[in-house]
């Protein structure tokens, strides 16, 4: 919906365009706060799976992706937020529209599948604890992130065919929330993996908190660190989905809502858009917050982090006993 623009020249008509003016005074310093907190904890999380981690486990393999997609969101950013800065007037062309955007959603939707994976990992280590996929191999997680990446870009390409960039009031847009009065084809199943990769991982994620909890009840395991680790990491992680997920859907469908039922109603249907590109804020806040996923989930990540501030001499850290280079707990 917002974010990745869309939309062939012959299909530009549009439905109650307006300037969003909220977004231009607001959005720009959120992001701007968002990317100066997140690129340093996602470069030194790069730095720790690329260069400390001795080996590789299906947890820290899923780890090692999120980085991947959530660094590659964030090196993209700066572009949107020239874009709005400029009045969201887009200056550097239809192909880096395209491929712009299309980053952007491919990395949001992977970000998306390596949070859930984090957590299915979790439920398995504590709810089934001798299926056979607690011991992937790294080439089978490898294979298991490879096929993640296939299927979000597949379901992406159609961004790439699509002729994003379009005239209105002489600036050029690049954005995808629809105010066209025909949504394109391309442009309708980004909008259905758009909601389609919010609620399918928050049933999944649901599903595993509840199953973690009533496991710890039914097998008295609170006492238990790895489990207790465990519903942690998973609970985190749905509060983290929601909370930077959640407004980008509402606000989505409320406007999707007033086109479809009140078209004439234009002020409220700018509004609604407005809100939706504002959410576009908690969606990138979840690249700034996942280096708290790679500690509460990988002891070896924490002990990378303990052990390089120790080094600098102003304070001594204890070091995980389960956290060698090898550990994923």
């Amino acid at each position: 919906m917002a974010e990745t623009a869309t939309v062939a020249h012959s299909n530009s008509t549009l439905h109650c365009p307006s300037a969003q003016y909220l977004v231009a005074d607001i959005l720009p310093p959120v992001l701007i706060i968002e990317l100066l907190l997140g690129l340093p904890g996602n470069v030194v999380a790069l730095w720790i799976f690329t260069c400390r981690l001795k080996t590789w486990r299906a947890n820290t393999l899923f780890l090692f992706n999120l980085v991947l997609a959530d660094f590659i969101l964030l090196i993209c950013l700066p572009f949107r937020i020239d874009n709005l800065l400029r009045g969201e007037d887009w200056v550097f062309g239809d192909a880096w529209c395209r491929i712009n955007l299309f980053m952007l959603a491919v990395n949001r939707s992977a970000s998306i599948a390596f949070m859930t994976s984090v957590a299915f990992d979790r439920y398995f280590k504590v709810v089934h604890p001798h299926h056979r996929i607690n011991h992937m191999t790294s080439t089978q997680a490898g294979l298991v992130a490879g096929g993640i990446w296939m299927v979000v870009i597949s379901l992406r390409l159609p961004l790439l065919a699509t002729d994003l960039l379009r005239e209105h009031d002489n600036i050029s847009l690049c954005r995808s929330f629809s105010t066209y009065a025909v949504i394109p084809p391309a442009i309708l199943l980004h909008y259905m993996v758009f909601i389609g990769e919010f609620f399918l991982p928050l049933l999944l994620l649901l599903f595993c908190s509840a199953r973690i909890a009533c496991i710890l009840r039914q097998r008295q395991l609170d006492k238990e660190k790895k489990v207790r680790r465990a519903i942690r990491v998973v609970g985190l992680i749905v509060a983290m989905f929601v909370l930077c997920f959640f407004p980008g859907i509402a606000t989505g469908l409320v406007s999707l809502y007033i086109k479809k039922s009140r078209p004439w109603d234009c002020d409220s249907y700018q509004m609604a858009g407005e809100l939706f590109s504002l959410s576009i804020g908690f969606t990138y806040l979840n690249s700034t917050l996942d280096p708290v996923i790679y500690c509460f989930s990988s002891s070896m990540f924490r002990n990378s982090i303990k052990s390089s501030i120790n080094k600098l001499g102003l304070v001594e850290m204890r070091l995980s006993r389960r956290g060698s280079m090898a550990s994923d707990g």
